[in-house]
């Protein structure tokens, strides 16, 4: 006998002996050890629980989450510079996000954006897993998307423009998924290029300088590189590149990895960049540049000195005196991994310690507050002139300085500093009031001093070095040195000169200095192309390799652009509409089902069902629709397919057609469709009624027998292809589509809607939702993603049932991943509609690039999950690490375990190197080198490619067990794997009542239930194990000396 068999052999034993005992109980009743483990399962209850609130008040603190507002101390920041954004999102918590958006029409967040990034269609990408499409989104209008997505006051801008605002659940986290987005495309490793169909500028290698190195310069080279400018020098005084993002934002809120990322995109696309080149009499200057060939220059220095008030003037670092611009670079440059290929290093960490006094009340000032935590201060106070309602810092800012125990101070005007042996002891402050015409006056009466060791000032910066001024020759200066622009054109006195960002004055925000970037590089286009300003802007998008990929089909002789098509449905219920649909860029369109005896529209003809719960608005799971064919006539149809081919000579029309069982209408209509220059006819049986022998009437798409006939009948009138729509509504739809084939069909749609009813009031009535008027509950035909599961069963049985049979797929399309699923299991095409009923039009966008990208990554990154990285140890988004006490046991993240994992990360900070860990937010392994040889896939190669993976039960191998395996690092301990395993399993999950970790027990069979509840991404997860390997792991009875 085999290992296999005699470990067989042993479990079958075990197995009977454990029954035996099992079965001296009830059973009916759970075994002792069962009973044991649902100690903790809900229960009904029959009284009421009563507790001493003494008691909840200690237990509270036991199950409590993040930081504790009664612990007065914080815990302890210093060297801990990990990411702290409360915007930071996990793909689990993006994609919910991203689904709760409305988006709406003329989008007042899009609006609210300086550079007018298309917020709804980057939000409508992350929801369908597509993020290269969204990152293309942002990168189009954005190209530092990236720091926008980490840094940017959204809460003023886009968010606080957000409709969901008037709603409980509030407005999206637009940023966050910004970042998020962005984040996954930089770990895609796929480089900038410049589009191919860009029409080539005249003269594209004159000369252009940009002074400057940060997202302003940086995103103006960006631009004119995508024109086709050849000759780009950006030059830029410090050692490396990206400005204030790179030098002075600290690193748990700007990583230098997202900086560098931006950068090497820039440097993509050819540009040359000039570091240690700054702008200086000795140096760049403007006058210097334009005599030596430039023919247009952007300059944005930004404001690189500090305002300092009389008081400050003279004091020094040594002192315990900083300035933002004198702290923030040396905290920055010390703490960010990778910023100039450096490592972050502990002992340049600027050393503060007792209480700092922050002066200002901007997102700099609050910036350097939590810094200052960072670099070893106990106490931090943030002083301002102004009330709290009224700070300049976005709210995120303030509350999580307030949130680490930073204090603030409102109406509070430095007075005056005190020293002790030449250091910082304390300060003092004057009341500051605002009076009712809006002036603040100064109360030197009403005084009070902090103790203070340092004192670091953030008022702001302006230009007042002499030699800079004088670089800046010949431009036309205001009061405040800096250069005099047109606000619409950024052009300066001098008139190939443009300038924008901080330096001009007129922006305020990295997002600002970008649009600045974006303004200029059009401007200086149409300077050098000698067009007006106001010629309407022509600025390329982003544009990588991905966007080259082949996603055209053929099929029956004809060429498709893309496999997307309008499914026959009130999307292409008129010929106007199927119009907008080509120009937005769909490849085909079935039009909406018409006969020769039209039929009247009933209303409501559309409904919503609650097959998606309570949700309201879009991503509504299923639609009812009750609306047959057309109420449009056969001669209407025919005209409209003749001026839609004549514009679209390039798009493939499908007309659907339909008549009652009789040859002559069927002839006749089929031969009029096909002179009125239709590509294919698609041929809609599922509704038609007619009487059998019996007497009973009897829908023809029922009846094979039928579909053949019809087909025939066509087939000898019409040399055009000939799909023919199979209805779900049948136990065997391989036989119809047998049927088809045999009556000369060149292909079928699979499927039609589901007969289904529309949701039933608990009166027996619904109502229409627009007049208000009560109506009876009819039968509609079932649609949207709700029929993916029946309509891809259907495409693949019917793909293995008549092979090389094409199939256009239709029935719950909702994204290039599902479409992906239908072509993978046999489809060529696909047919959309619920998701326009969802969105609009625009969605072939998404569909497009999210297909294109599926196809190129499953070639670049194999191990990826379609466009869906591998998921790292994480919880809120942020890397969590795995820690266990002395007794090797593991700690939970909540409670009083949180309290012993806060205590052991500050030791793990800073490692024996003097390397600061926490500073390094890798998550995601690098991708391999790019190669240029990549062979991506076609979609005529693809189709039908996932059915070797599609098995009947009675095919797979029964010896396979699957054991599950949860990841305590990212569980979140809510237990619901252990009440569905419980009630729907095997009892096979132990809760544990004080760390409410989850433990797979000897009773596991790998069912998935648990797996299919977890509200968590890949926090459980189906291990594969051969049964001896099992049988070992499981049965305290078998030993390795007997399976090997």
């Amino acid at each position: 006998m085999n290992v296999f068999g005699r470990a067989k052999k042993c479990f079958d034993l075990n197995y009977v002996q454990y029954q035996n005992q099992r079965h001296k109980s009830k059973i009916s009743c759970d075994p002792p050890e069962v009973q044991q483990r649902l100690d903790l399962h809900p229960k009904v209850p029959q009284h009421i629980t009563l507790i001493p609130t003494v008691t909840t008040k200690k237990n509270v603190f036991e199950w409590k989450r993040g930081f504790d507002k009664l612990d007065k101390k914080g815990h302890n920041l210093a060297y801990d510079f990990s990411d702290i954004k409360s915007s930071t999102l996990s793909e689990r918590a993006a994609i919910k996000e991203a689904t709760r958006c409305l988006k709406c029409a003329d989008a007042p967040c899009q609006k609210s954006c300086p550079t007018q990034v298309d917020i709804k269609s980057f939000i409508g990408s992350i929801a369908n897993k597509n993020y290269y499409g969204a990152a293309k989104t942002i990168f189009s209008d954005s190209p530092f998307g990236t720091s926008c997505g980490m840094i940017c006051p959204s809460c003023s801008l886009c968010a606080g423009s957000c409709n969901l605002d008037a709603t409980e659940e509030g407005p999206i986290k637009i940023r966050g998924l910004e970042h998020f987005a962005t984040e996954v495309f930089s770990k895609m490793g796929i480089q900038q290029t410049i589009d191919p169909c860009i029409p080539v500028p005249d003269k594209p290698d004159r000369q252009i300088c940009i002074v400057g190195g940060g997202p302003s310069s940086l995103t103006c080279a960006t631009y004119l590189a995508r024109l086709g400018y050849t000759n780009i020098h950006v030059y830029e005084k410090e050692e490396f590149l990206g400005g204030l993002c790179a030098s002075e934002i600290p690193h748990f809120r700007l990583s230098m990895s997202a900086v560098n990322f931006e950068i090497s995109m820039v440097r993509d696309l050819g540009v040359q960049v000039h570091c240690n080149c700054p702008l200086h009499t000795e140096g760049i200057t403007i006058e210097k540049l334009l005599s030596e060939g430039a023919c247009a220059i952007y300059l944005a220095i930004g404001l690189p000195q500090p305002r300092l008030l009389p008081m400050f003037k003279g004091l020094t670092a040594n002192m315990g005196f900083y300035t933002s611009k004198s702290f923030m670079p040396l905290a920055t440059k010390a703490s960010k991994w990778g910023l100039c290929g450096k490592k972050a290093m502990a002992k340049n960490i600027p050393r503060l310690h007792g209480t700092v006094v922050v002066l200002g009340g901007g997102d700099t000032a609050f910036h350097c507050a939590t810094t200052a935590l960072r670099c070893g201060a106990k106490k931090v106070f943030v002083a301002f002139r102004d009330q709290m309602c009224n700070l300049h810092a976005v709210p995120e800012e303030v509350a999580m300085a307030v949130e680490e125990k930073c204090e603030l101070i409102g109406f509070a005007s430095p007075h005056k500093v005190h020293l002790e042996n030449g250091k910082m002891s304390s300060i003092t402050f004057a009341r500051s009031t605002q009076q009712d015409d809006g002036k603040w006056i100064i109360d030197d009466k009403q005084l009070t001093t902090i103790p203070a060791d340092f004192v670091i000032t953030a008022y702001g910066s302006w230009l007042e070095d002499e030699n800079m001024i004088k670089a800046l020759n010949p431009l036309k200066l205001d009061k405040g040195n800096r250069p005099v622009v047109d606000p619409n054109t950024l052009q300066t006195s001098v008139e190939n000169v443009f300038s924008g960002g901080d330096v001009t004055g007129l922006s305020g925000t990295v997002v600002d200095a970008i649009n600045d970037g974006k303004a200029a590089a059009w401007h200086i286009h149409c300077l050098l192309q000698e067009l007006p300003f106001e010629t309407k802007c022509k600025l390329p998008r982003f544009h990588t390799n991905i966007d080259e990929v082949d996603i055209s089909v053929e099929l029956c002789g004809l060429k498709f652009e893309n496999p997307f098509g309008l499914a026959s449905s009130p999307s292409s219920n008129s010929a106007p509409m199927i119009r907008r649909a080509f120009e937005q860029g769909w490849s085909f369109a079935v039009t909406k089902t018409f006969t020769s005896n039209p039929h009247s529209a009933w209303n409501p003809q559309i409904e919503r069902t609650e097959r998606s719960g309570y949700n309201l608005g879009p991503h509504q799971k299923a639609f009812f629709n009750v609306q047959v064919s057309s109420d449009k006539s056969v001669d209407y149809w025919c005209e409209a397919l003749v001026e839609l081919k004549k514009d679209f000579p390039e798009k493939i029309i499908i007309a659907s057609i339909s008549c009652p069982h009789a040859v002559e209408d069927w002839t006749e209509l089929s031969k009029k469709v096909e002179a009125s220059c239709a590509d294919a006819l698609e041929l809609n049986m599922s509704w038609v009624e007619c009487e059998t022998d019996s007497g009973k009437p009897s829908i023809i798409g029922e009846n094979p027998e039928y579909v053949q006939e019809i087909v025939s009948w066509v087939r000898k009138s019409v040399k055009i292809p000939i799909f023919v729509k199979l209805t779900p509504n049948v136990t065997n739809i391989e036989q119809f589509a047998i049927a088809a084939k045999n009556g000369g069909a060149d292909g079928v749609t699979v499927m039609n809607t589901l007969m289904g009813m529309i949701d039933m009031k608990p009166e027996g009535q619904t109502k229409n939702a627009q007049t208000e008027l009560r109506c009876s509950t009819i039968f509609g035909g079932l649609s949207g993603s709700s029929m993916r599961p029946i309509a891809l069963a259907a495409v693949a049985s019917i793909s293995k049932a008549v092979p090389n049979f094409p199939i256009l797929g239709t029935g719950g399309v909702e994204s290039a991943q599902t479409a992906l699923q239908f072509i993978r299991a046999g489809a060529t095409l696909v047919q959309v509609s619920g998701a326009i009923h969802n969105q609009d039009y625009t969605i072939i966008e998404d569909f497009c690039t999210g297909l294109k990208a599926l196809l190129y990554l499953s070639v670049r990154l194999p191990d990826w999950h379609g466009q869906s990285p591998p998921q790292f140890k994480q919880q809120k988004g942020k890397k969590v690490h795995t820690l266990c006490n002395n007794a090797g046991e593991f700690i939970p993240h909540f409670g009083l375990y949180q309290k012993e994992r806060e205590k052991q990360m500050t030791e793990l900070h800073v490692n024996s190197a003097g390397e600061l860990l926490s500073a390094d937010h890798t998550t995601v392994p690098d991708p391999p080198p790019l190669t240029k040889d990549l062979q991506i896939p076609k979609i005529n190669d693809i189709i039908g490619s996932g059915l070797k993976e599609v098995l009947p039960h009675s095919e797979i191998e029964k010896r396979e067990q699957l054991v599950a395996l949860v990841d305590n690092d990212i569980c979140i301990n809510c237990g619901k794997c252990y009440m569905a395993c419980n009630d729907s399993g095997y009892q096979a999950i132990e809760f544990d009542k004080k760390t409410h970790l989850p433990t797979i027990t000897d009773n596991c069979v790998g069912c998935g239930m648990c797996r299919s509840v977890c509200p968590i991404i890949d926090c459980i997860k189906c291990k594969n194990h051969e049964l001896c390997i099992f049988l070992f792991l499981r049965s305290s009875n078998i030993y390795a000396t007997e399976l090997i």
